[in-house]
């Protein structure tokens, strides 16, 4: 990246909005939080795992 590209704006000042006071940080983190993308997914690898492991116990 060349550091011309930004040179327009990089010493601009922060936007603050006259209209919405500012999101407290404890609400701002909880929207980068973890979250389940694939609903069910913990629940077929658990499953997966036990079939394995039931198989492999039956073999032993």
């Amino acid at each position: 990246m060349n550091d011309d590209e930004y040179s327009d704006i990089i010493n601009l000042p922060h936007h603050v909005s006259k209209f919405h006071r500012p999101m407290p940080p404890a609400m701002r983190a909880a929207q980068f939080a973890p979250f389940a993308a694939l609903t069910g997914f913990d629940d077929a690898i658990s499953d997966a795992a036990h079939r394995q492991q039931e198989e492999y116990d039956s073999d032993n």
